[in-house]
């Protein structure tokens, strides 16, 4: 996962490069580029590109569509470490999701430190002027999306391949962004190109460590590093990007990144003792 984050930050910066570029537009490029490196490693470990259970693959497909394209809206408009900040609340959905699609549990003191979270949200819409009412609320569907792909992702662990999973991704996304292009379309600088083919590497590889990562561990277990991202942000939009943040959004920040990291350690540790029993 530390290297899924990575990549990740990668791509946010190509991203807040093409702010002349319509989001669904960069969606669809980066796509593209994530299809076709899935399909040659697919060719190359000679799997079976439509997967063993399409249904399940279809929805993860679904719900990054969703999260990707909602988040790379926000990314463009807001500054980078509160876009990045808001759309790091999909463990907290994927936490509440995975009560009905996993039969996981939360205890009282996790929707406490949930409450803690959404109050830090509040300071970030409250105090960062990039962030109207508008945004937040694409920030949030943003987060649900990707929560439920996080689940989908784990329940298919050991059913589909990792590079499979990443692979309908792109072949769910292209068909329903495509004719948006029609009506909206920007030709891009050659700097522009070269930026959304950047954006397609970064999120190739931040895809497939994401996914290994999801597969080989608890959802909860690696949730936790995703935080790197958020500080990865604020160093990229402070130096690169001149962004500036008072510091009741910078508190807002910290609150989201403290309680929910202390609401999946206090997962990890109940699991543990209900384990031990």
């Amino acid at each position: 996962m530390l290297y899924a984050t990575l990549f990740y930050a990668g791509m946010n910066w190509c991203i807040k490069y093409l702010q002349g570029i319509p989001s669904h537009e960069v969606v669809f490029f980066r796509s593209i580029v994530t299809l076709v490196f899935s399909y040659v490693l697919i060719r190359r470990k000679n799997l079976n590109p439509w997967g063993n259970n399409k249904k399940l693959l279809i929805y993860r497909g679904l719900a990054g569509f969703i999260g990707l394209t909602f988040y790379i809206y926000t990314v463009q408009r807001m500054s980078l470490a509160s876009a990045v900040t808001i759309q790091y609340l999909a463990p907290i959905f994927t936490a509440i999701f995975a009560i009905f699609l996993l039969g996981d549990r939360l205890r009282w003191p996790q929707w406490l430190l949930f409450g803690v979270a959404f109050s830090g949200v509040l300071l970030i819409k409250g105090y960062d002027p990039t962030v109207d009412i508008k945004l937040l609320l694409f920030g949030i569907i943003s987060a649900i999306g990707s929560a439920l792909a996080y689940n989908f992702i784990s329940m298919l662990k050991g059913k589909d391949d990792p590079i499979v999973i990443v692979f309908y991704f792109p072949l769910v996304t292209l068909p329903c962004i495509g004719p948006w292009l029609l009506f909206d379309f920007v030709w891009p600088s050659p700097f522009e190109w070269a930026m959304l083919l950047a954006t397609g590497l970064f999120t190739q590889y931040a895809q497939l460590y994401m996914t290994r990562a999801y597969q080989l561990e608890k959802v909860s277990n690696v949730s936790i590093l995703s935080y790197l991202g958020t500080i990865y942000a604020l160093i990229i939009g402070v130096l690169v990007f001149n962004e500036s943040y008072p510091w009741q959004a910078l508190l807002g920040i910290g609150l989201i990144v403290g309680s929910v990291i202390s609401s999946i350690i206090l997962k990890t540790r109940a699991e543990k003792i209900h384990f031990a029993k």
